[in-house]
C-alpha cells in the first residue's frame, strides 16, 4: 500500500480489507510504530503489524542471539548466534521482506531511565516487550502527555504468564466499536402506538439492543418515518420499539430498518494510576480472580528483579518462597485485588526465566491487534489489562523434579524452563497429522518449530497435506510464504520454510485432499500410528470428514479457525470430549429460486442472480456444448439423429449455441448488447405484464409489496458508464468463451459505440406465461425441458445451415470454459459480476454494492487477518501441550473470542455422552467393538458373536448406506445362512469392515436403540 498515493494493493490485502475497511487502512498506511524488545512476543507483534500494512515500524533491541532465542524467536538461525550477531540486526531485513509496502527501521539505542524520550514524538504508537515496570511507567506518562496523545502497549510474557496494558490517552475516539456490516430487516408491521412496536417480517431476528438508533426507509403509510432515526427499545428477538407514532399515518406495508453505526468514546487512565486499581478482561469465568492474582504476582516479579537484579532461579524454592512474600506485601497495596494464588506465584518463580512460544503467540495475536485498533480507532480497546496464564498445562508437572527443568544449552531451554524435560521428550517424539497449510497451517507449523514437535531424532513427525497453490492474497496472512513462492505449492514451500526455522523437524508434504477418495492413502493404519490430528481448515464440509476419520481411528483432534477478529479453537479429545460432528449449525438457509429469478429484495440476491448467470453463459453452457461433441462425432452424424427423432440431451440448447457462435469481436459486442436487452428491459416488461402494479393476492393485499420490489425496464445508454461497463465485460468474456482476438482499441468507446448503433434490437411483446412465486420450487433443469415440434424444427434447420456454411469444423464444436475466479483482477470476472449486479440492483430499485463488497459476495470470500490466526493457533498449540501431557478432562479449554469487542471466553469442552442400551451396557462416539471372523462365518455367527461377546443380540445389520439384516423386510432372514464375504463382497485387499448395528428396545414400541459400529475383521490372524 503505497501511502503516498493511498492505493490499497487489493490483490494483497484484498482478506483484511473486509475486516478492517478501506479508511482503516488508509490511517495505518500514514503510522508509524516503535516496537522496543525483539524476543518471542516482540517478533510475533512486529511480524503482524507488518502484514497489517503499516508505514514504517521501528524495531529496537540491545540484546545479542543466544541459543536461547532458537526457540523462541522463529527469525533467529543458528548461524546467528555463532556469529553472536545482534538480534535487531538478524531480525530485521526478515521482518522487513513481509511486506514489501512497509518501511522497516531499525535501533539499538539503549532505552533507559536517562534517554531522551522526545523521539517517540515521531509515532502514533509505542510497544514495550522486556521492559521494567519503572521504565514503562516514565514512558507511558510521556506517552500519555503528548498532544495528541502517543498510544502506549506493553506487553510481557514471564514463563507461564502473560498480560498486556493499554492506554490510549485520556479520551479515545471509536468510529465502529464492533466492525459488523448492519444488516437490513423487512417490517412487517409497526403500530400506531406509544410506543410504537415493530415487528420484523416472518419472525425474523433483528439482533438490535436497547439504546441503539435504527433509520427506515421504503415505509408505506406511516411514510413520515422515512429517513428518520429513532432510538429502540428491545421487546423481544423480533420486536422493538421506536417512540411516539400516534399521530403519524397508519402503516400499510414495507419498510426497512437499518441500524446506524454510531462512535463510542473510550477513557484511559495512567498506568500510575491502573497499576493499583487495575481494570481487567477476565478471560475464564472458572477462575475470575486469576487476573487480579497474576496482576499482584507480576508485580512481585518485578520488584524481585528490582531487588536482586536478576530473576528467581529455575526451581529453587527459597526464590519462590521470597516471591509469595513479595506477592502479599504488594496485594496489601492494591485497591482491586484478590486473594493471592501461592500456586500461580510458585509456578511463576520456576519459569519467569523460561518461555512457552503459544503462550507469546496467543498474547502477540491479541496485542497487534490493540495496536492496530490505537492507529485506526476501528474496534473497541482493551481496557486496560489483559491476563493469560497457562496453569492448566502444568497440572501433571508437580511430582516432576527441579532437573526437569534446568538448562541443557540447547534451543529448547526456554521451554524446558516453563514444562520440564520429560515433556518436551513427548512434543519431541510426536507424530501429527496437519490437514491444511494457509493463514493457521503456517502459525501452526511456526509453533511445532519453536516447541520441536515430531524432531527427526525422536522418530516424531509432522505430515501436512493441501493441494493449493500460493496465490498473491495469502501473502497478507501465510507469513512463511513470500512473493517468490506464488503458483509454489503450499504444503512444500511452508515445510521447507518451517525447516528453516527448525531444521531438527521431520516434515512430509503432500499435495491431497483428505476425503473418501484418498483414504488408501490416510487409512486407518496411517491415522493408528498418529498421536494427533489439527486441522487448518476454511470449510464445515472437510472438518465434519477429518473429525469422523479421527474419531473412528480414535485419535486426538485441535480444531480452530477465524473469520475476520473472530476465532474459536475446539479440542476433542478420545474417551473425554464430545467430538465436532456431536454438534451442527443450523443450515445456512438457501435463497428461493423464484426470488433470485424474479423477485430480488437485497443486494446479496442480485449478487448471486449475475455470478449464476456467469457460471451458466461461461462454464456450464461451454461444458454441456463440449460434451456434446465429444459424444457425438459430427454434425451430419447429429442431424441424422435429430431427423430420425432420436433423443440427445443437450441437443437444442447446444444447436442453439452453435447458430449463435460469434466469429469476430463485434459479435460479442452484439451478443453482449442483446443480453442487456434481455436481462434489464425485458425482464421487467414481462414482469410488469404479468404481475401488472396494481396486482392483488387473494387476501386482498398488493402482490408488490415488501419485499418483492416492482422492476423498472432500463433504456440502453452507452454514455451509462454502468451500461458500458457490461457491455464490455460481457463481450470479453465471450471473446474469452469463443477464442476471439481483440485490441485495446476494440475496446474504445468510439468502437463500441459504432457497433451498437448497427445492433439490430428485435421488437418485444410479453407473452402469457407462468411466471414462477411459490419460494418452495426448484429450478428446473435445462436439459429436461419439454422441447415443441416447432423449436424441433427450427433446430434442425439452424444446423442444417451451420452445414452448409461449414460452420461446423473442429475449432466451431469446441468451446473455451471459463471458471469463476476472483482474486484476478484483469479476468473481468468480477468486472462482469459487479456490472450485472448493479443493473439488476438498478431496475429493483435495491441500492448498489460497490466492487469490493460485490467480491466478497459472489467469491465467498471469509474476512481474515494476521492478528486473529496468530491467536487462535498460539491457543491451539497450547491445548497440543496438554494432549502430549495425557492431561484431564479438566485441564482442556475451547476458546471463542472476537478481538474487535474484545471478549475472549474459555470453557471446558463439552463431556463425551453415554448411550445406555442395557443397564450394564452403554457406549460413547469413542466406542468400537469388534469381532473376528474367519472364511466360513456367516451372518448368524456375526450376531451371535456380538450376543457373547458385548451380551446383547443386533436386531439390525447395515453396511454403509446396504442394509444386510433387517428382519421385517422380505428374504432378510434367508440371509442368516450367507457368509459374510458373500454379503459384504469385500475388495481382495480389505481385511475388516465397519458395521452399523442397532438392538431392540427395552420396552415394546419404542425405537430401536443404536450401537457402537462394529469393526468385523474377515480372518483370525488380525486378533
Amino acid at each position: 500500500m503505497a501511502a503516498d498515493s493511498m492505493e490499497i494493493d487489493d490483490s494483497l490485502y484484498s482478506r483484511q480489507r473486509y475486516v478492517l475497511g478501506d479508511n482503516a487502512m488508509q490511517q495505518m498506511a500514514q503510522s508509524n510504530v516503535f516496537l522496543s524488545g525483539l524476543g518471542g512476543l516482540g517478533v510475533e507483534m512486529a511480524k503482524n503489524i507488518v502484514l497489517a500494512g503499516v508505514k514504517a515500524l521501528t524495531v529496537h533491541d540491545t540484546k545479542k542471539c543466544e541459543t536461547w532465542d532458537l526457540g523462541t524467536n522463529f527469525f533467529i538461525r543458528e548461524e546467528d548466534v555463532l556469529s553472536h550477531r545482534n538480534r535487531v540486526e538478524t531480525v530485521y531485513p526478515r521482518i522487513a521482506e513481509l511486506n514489501p509496502y512497509v518501511q522497516v527501521n531499525m535501533s539499538s539505542a539503549a532505552l533507559d531511565e536517562t534517554t531522551d524520550l522526545s523521539f517517540l514524538k515521531n509515532y502514533q504508537c509505542v510497544i514495550l516487550t522486556e521492559v521494567r515496570i519503572h521504565l514503562q511507567k516514565k514512558i507511558n506518562d510521556f506517552c500519555h502527555s503528548q498532544q495528541p496523545p502517543i498510544k502506549f502497549i506493553s506487553c510481557d510474557v514471564y514463563g507461564i504468564c502473560a498480560r498486556i496494558f493499554c492506554d490510549f490517552g485520556n479520551v479515545f475516539e471509536v468510529s465502529d466499536p464492533n466492525g459488523e456490516e448492519p444488516k437490513e430487516i423487512f417490517v412487517q408491521s409497526i403500530t400506531q402506538d406509544n410506543p410504537g412496536i415493530v415487528t420484523c417480517m416472518d419472525n425474523r431476528t433483528h439482533g438490535f439492543q436497547t439504546g441503539q438508533c435504527v433509520v427506515f426507509r421504503e415505509v408505506n403509510g406511516m411514510s413520515e418515518l422515512n429517513g428518520t432515526t429513532r432510538q429502540i427499545t428491545v421487546l423481544s428477538p423480533y420486536t422493538f420499539s421506536i417512540g411516539d407514532t400516534s399521530s403519524l399515518q397508519p402503516y400499510a406495508h414495507g419498510g426497512i430498518v437499518l441500524l446506524v453505526k454510531t462512535p463510542k468514546t473510550y477513557y484511559f487512565e495512567k498506568m500510575e494510576k491502573q497499576l493499583l486499581e487495575p481494570t481487567c478482561l477476565t478471560p475464564d469465568f472458572s477462575k475470575p480472580d486469576a487476573p487480579l492474582q497474576m496482576h499482584a504476582a507480576l508485580l512481585a516479579l518485578d520488584l524481585y528483579q528490582e531487588q536482586n537484579q536478576r530473576l528467581p532461579g529455575i526451581g529453587s524454592l527459597q526464590d519462590s518462597e521470597v516471591l509469595i512474600k513479595l506477592t502479599n506485601e504488594i496485594n496489601k497495596t492494591l485497591v482491586n485485588k484478590a486473594d493471592v494464588n501461592e500456586e500461580l506465584v510458585k509456578w511463576l518463580s520456576r519459569s519467569a526465566r523460561g518461555s512457552l512460544p503459544p503462550l507469546a503467540a496467543a498474547v502477540g495475536g491479541i496485542a497487534s491487534q490493540e495496536a492496530l485498533k490505537a492507529l485506526t480507532g476501528k474496534f473497541a480497546p482493551l481496557q486496560q489489562w489483559f491476563y493469560l496464564d497457562a496453569m492448566e498445562v502444568l497440572k501433571s508437572l508437580d511430582s516432576c523434579s527441579t532437573e526437569e527443568f534446568f538448562p541443557k544449552g540447547d534451543r529448547y531451554d526456554a521451554l524446558r524452563a516453563c514444562i520440564g524435560e520429560t515433556m518436551c521428550q513427548k512434543l519431541h517424539k510426536m507424530r501429527t497429522f496437519m490437514v491444511g497449510c494457509g493463514a493457521i497451517g503456517c502459525e501452526m507449523l511456526k509453533n511445532f518449530a519453536l516447541l520441536g514437535v515430531g524432531l527427526a531424532s525422536n522418530s516424531g513427525e509432522i505430515t501436512i497435506t493441501d493441494p493449493d497453490l500460493i496465490e498473491k492474497s495469502n501473502l497478507n496472512r501465510q507469513f512463511l510464504f513470500r512473493p517468490h513462492h506464488i503458483q509454489k505449492p503450499k504444503s512444500s514451500t511452508a515445510a521447507a520454510a518451517t525447516l528453516e526455522i527448525n531444521p531438527q523437524l521431520k516434515i512430509d508434504a503432500h499435495l491431497h485432499k483428505v476425503c473418501p477418495a484418498t483414504e488408501s492413502m490416510y487409512s486407518d493404519e496411517f491415522y493408528t500410528r498418529l498421536d494427533v490430528v489439527v486441522t487448518a481448515l476454511d470449510n464445515v464440509e472437510a472438518r465434519r470428514y477429518v473429525d469422523s476419520r479421527s474419531v473412528s481411528n480414535q485419535r486426538a483432534l485441535l480444531d480452530s479457525g477465524t473469520m475476520g477478529t473472530k476465532g474459536h479453537t475446539e479440542i476433542i479429545v478420545p474417551n473425554l470430549t464430545e467430538s465436532y460432528n456431536s454438534h451442527r449449525d443450523p443450515p445456512e438457509e438457501e435463497v428461493p429460486f423464484c426470488t433470485l429469478k424474479s423477485f430480488p429484495a437485497v443486494i446479496e440476491h442480485t449478487i448471486q442472480w449475475a455470478r449464476d448467470k456467469f457460471e451458466s453463459a461461461f462454464t456450464h453452457k461451454p461444458s454441456i456444448y463440449n460434451k456434446f461433441w465429444q459424444t457425438y462425432s459430427s454434425a451430419e452424424e447429429v442431424l441424422q439423429r435429430m431427423k430420425a427423432q432420436e433423443s440427445m440431451e443437450g441437443s437444442f440448447q447446444v444447436i442453439k449455441l452453435l447458430s449463435r457462435r460469434p466469429t469476430q469481436w463485434a459479435h460479442c459486442i452484439t451478443l453482449a448488447r442483446l443480453k442487456f436487452e434481455k436481462y434489464f428491459k425485458r425482464k421487467a416488461i414481462q414482469l410488469l405484464h404479468s404481475f401488472p402494479l396494481d396486482t392483488k393476492l387473494k387476501d386482498g393485499s398488493l402482490f408488490w409489496q415488501s419485499p418483492k420490489r416492482p422492476p423498472s425496464p432500463i433504456e440502453f445508454d452507452l454514455k451509462d458508464s454502468l451500461h458500458c461497463s457490461f457491455i464490455v465485460s460481457a463481450a470479453k468474456l465471450y471473446a474469452a468463451v469463443y477464442n476471439i482476438p481483440y485490441t485495446e482499441k476494440d475496446l474504445s468507446l468510439e468502437a463500441i459505440s459504432q457497433i451498437i448503433t448497427d445492433v439490430k434490437i428485435p421488437e418485444y411483446k410479453p407473452a402469457e406465461k407462468k411466471i414462477e412465486i411459490d419460494e418452495n420450487a426448484k429450478k428446473p433443469e435445462q436439459t429436461k425441458l419439454v422441447v415443441s415440434s416447432e423449436e424441433e424444427r427450427e433446430a434442425i434447420a439452424q444446423l442444417e445451415e451451420a452445414i452448409s456454411a461449414n460452420a461446423v469444423t473442429k475449432a466451431h464444436l469446441q468451446m473455451k470454459l471459463v471458471m469463476f475466479e476472483k482474486d484476478n483482477d484483469s479476468n473481468g470476472h468480477i468486472d462482469f459480476i459487479t456490472a450485472a449486479s448493479n443493473l439488476r440492483a438498478r431496475m429493483y430499485n435495491i441500492e448498489a454494492a460497490n466492487r469490493l463488497k460485490t467480491k466478497r459476495i459472489a467469491g465467498k470470500i471469509i474476512p481474515a487477518i494476521a492478528t486473529a490466526t496468530a491467536a487462535v493457533s498460539g491457543l491451539v498449540a497450547l491445548e497440543l501441550v496438554k494432549i502430549a501431557a495425557g492431561s484431564s478432562f479438566d485441564s482442556y479449554r475451547n476458546c471463542f473470542f472476537n478481538l474487535a469487542i474484545p471478549i475472549i471466553v474459555f470453557t471446558e469442552p463439552a463431556e463425551v455422552k453415554r448411550t445406555q442400551i442395557r443397564e450394564h451396557i452403554s457406549f460413547s462416539i469413542w466406542d468400537r467393538w469388534t469381532i473376528y471372523g474367519k472364511e466360513d462365518f456367516t451372518l448368524s455367527d456375526f450376531i451371535n458373536a456380538v450376543r457373547e461377546k458385548y451380551g446383547i443380540e443386533p436386531t439390525m445389520v447395515v453396511h454403509g448406506v446396504k442394509m444386510l439384516y433387517v428382519p421385517v423386510m422380505p428374504g432378510h432372514n434367508k440371509r442368516l445362512k450367507l457368509t459374510m464375504q458373500k454379503l459384504i463382497k469385500p475388495s481382495s485387499e480389505k481385511r475388516y469392515v465397519d458395521l452399523t448395528v442397532s438392538f431392540a428396545p427395552e420396552l415394546d414400541g419404542d425405537e430401536d436403540l443404536p450401537g457402537p459400529p462394529v469393526r468385523y475383521y474377515f480372518c483370525q490372524e488380525h486378533i
